[in-house]
């Protein structure tokens, strides 16, 4: 049993060092020369449009992506609970579903932006992990923003995350 531990601890720590590499055919991943490959990073420097068109998606928050404007305050609350990954779930689910309307997917994303209210310490790691879940099954990673500020559209509204994709 140690043994297969062993080797599953091995074979992780490999893939998380594993430079991020584009999967779709018209991005390209750019690196620095001699950049340090032993280095996690969520998120690459660049990515380069080699050909096809872009999707930017609206923002997302972890309320349906259509719901009533202005906001209904019993769908406020239904929505957004006092808890950062619960919202940010919610809101990358909407993207999900914005990006399979589109004939796309997460690893069609260039970039992230990513908006968090009342930030409290811990929080860009919270949030990070639940993002990086929708774009780990396709090994991809897009350039991103992350960007802490003093409140959102709502009072309980802890996130909200936009993308840009290119389609082709």
């Amino acid at each position: 049993m140690r043994t297969v531990l062993a080797i599953l601890v091995v074979v992780v720590m490999m893939l998380l060092t594993v430079p991020a590499v584009a999967q779709n055919a018209v991005m390209e991943v750019i690196h620095h020369e001699n950049y340090d490959k032993s280095v996690f990073m969520p998120y690459v420097p660049a990515i380069k449009i080699k050909s096809g068109k872009i999707l930017w998606l609206a923002g997302n928050t972890a309320l349906p992506v259509y719901h009533d404007h202005p906001h209904r305050r019993e769908e406020v609350l239904k929505y957004m609970p006092n808890d950062l990954e619960a919202q940010t779930r919610a809101a990358m689910d909407g993207i999900k579903q914005t990006l399979e309307a589109a004939g796309a997917s997460f690893k069609d994303v260039v970039h992230i932006f990513v908006l968090r209210a009342r930030p409290r310490m811990g929080d860009i790691g919270k949030a990070a992990a639940v993002i990086n879940s929708y774009f780990r099954p396709y090994n991809h990673k897009p350039t991103s923003t992350n960007v802490a500020v003093l409140e959102l559209g709502e009072p309980e509204q802890l996130v909200e995350i936009q993308v840009v994709a290119v389609v082709d």
